[in-house]
C-alpha cells in the first residue's frame, strides 16, 4: 500500500522508521490532501523537487490537528528512506533553506550522535530568516540556526519527539576521538581582534616612553623653562615653630616700658589739680580771643 515503509529499509532506533512520528499525526498526515496528492509515488530523487517548493517549515496546527507539507515530506522520507550521500547533499545546499532543513530534519531523526554533531553544527553559520508556523496557524520569524539550535537540544520539533541526545554527549565523543573540537566562527574572528589589539598596544609603548605626558609630571622631573609657582593655599608651608621665651624676660621688658608711661600720666593729672588758676586763666583767654574776631 501507499503508507508502507519500503522492503528494503533498515530499522531505526530499533523500530520502524515511520514510528518515530506519534500515532495521530501519522493518521492525520495520512488523510491529510497534500500526501494524497504530492506524496503518492515519490522517490528519493523527486522530494528535492518537493522540497524545493516549500514556503514554511512548521508541524501540526489548527483544531483538526492539520499537518504541514514541511511534516509530510518528512514522513515520507522515513517511509522511502533515502541514501545518507542523498541526505548530506540535501545538508549541504546553500540555495534552497528549506531543502537543508529537509535532511537536517532527517538527519536528527535517523542519524547517529557522531553524525548529527558532525553534518549540523556547520549550520550553526546559517543566519537566514525562515517562516515557521505554530500551532494556531501564524507565522513566525525565525532563523536557521535557531532550527539547528533546537534539533540539537530540544525534545520536541515539529511536533515529533527527537532521539535523546545525553548532556555532555559531545564532550565524551571528542575524548574519545570521535570527533573534533568545534571551532566558532565568533571565536576566529575574537582571535583576529584581540592580535589587532596586540599590535596596536605594542605600537604605542614606545610613543609613550618617547613622548612623556605634558600634564603629568614624572618623579624627579622637572621642567626649567617653566616658572615655579608660588604654593597655592591648600599646600602652605607649614609654620615655623615659635620661640620660646622666657616669662621674666616678658616681665622685666613690660615694667621696663609702662611703668614711665603711667607715671608721666599721673603727674600731669596731679599738677592740674594743684593748679585750680590754670582752668580758669585758660578759659579767660578764649573769652579775651573771641572779641577780636
Amino acid at each position: 500500500m501507499a503508507n508502507r515503509t519500503v522492503k528494503d529499509a533498515n530499522s531505526i532506533h530499533g523500530t520502524n522508521p515511520q514510528y518515530l512520528v506519534e500515532k495521530i499525526i501519522r493518521t492525520r498526515i495520512y488523510e491529510s490532501k497534500y500526501w494524497k496528492e504530492e506524496c503518492f509515488g515519490l522517490t528519493a530523487e523527486l522530494v528535492v523537487d518537493k522540497a524545493m517548493e516549500l514556503k514554511y517549515v512548521g508541524g501540526v496546527f489548527g483544531g483538526n490537528i492539520k499537518p504541514t507539507p514541511f511534516l509530510c515530506l518528512t514522513l515520507k522520507m522515513l517511509q522511502i528512506q533515502p541514501e545518507k550521500d542523498i541526505i548530506v547533499e540535501f545538508i549541504k545546499n546553500e540555495d534552497f533553506k528549506n531543502v537543508r532543513l529537509l535532511g537536517a530534519m532527517y538527519m536528527r531523526l535517523t542519524g547517529t550522535a557522531v553524525d548529527c554533531y558532525k553534518y549540523l553544527e556547520p549550520l550553526y553559520n546559517d543566519y537566514r530568516k525562515e517562516k515557521n508556523q505554530n500551532r494556531n496557524g501564524e507565522f513566525e520569524l525565525m532563523h536557521v540556526d535557531e532550527f539547528i539550535d533546537e534539533l540539537l537540544h530540544a525534545e520536541r520539533m515539529c511536533d515529533i519527539i527527537l532521539p535523546r541526545l545525553q548532556v555532555g554527549l559531545r564532550h565524551v565523543l571528542e575524548e574519545a576521538e570521535m570527533l573534533d573540537p568545534r571551532i566558532s566562527a565568533l571565536e576566529e574572528d575574537l582571535d583576529e581582534v584581540e592580535s589587532s589589539d596586540e599590535e596596536d598596544e605594542e605600537e604605542e609603548k614606545p610613543e609613550r616612553l618617547q613622548t612623556p605626558e605634558p600634564h603629568r609630571r614624572r618623579d624627579g622631573y622637572r621642567d626649567n623653562d617653566r616658572p615655579r609657582r608660588s604654593p597655592s593655599p591648600r599646600y602652605r608651608r607649614s609654620r615655623s615653630p615659635r620661640r620660646f621665651v622666657r616669662l621674666p624676660e616678658v616681665l622685666e621688658r613690660h615694667r621696663s616700658k609702662s611703668p614711665r608711661r603711667h607715671r608721666s600720666r599721673s603727674r600731669d593729672r596731679r599738677h592740674r589739680s594743684k593748679s585750680p588758676g590754670h582752668h580758669r586763666s585758660h578759659r579767660h583767654r578764649s573769652h579775651s580771643k573771641s572779641p577780636e574776631r
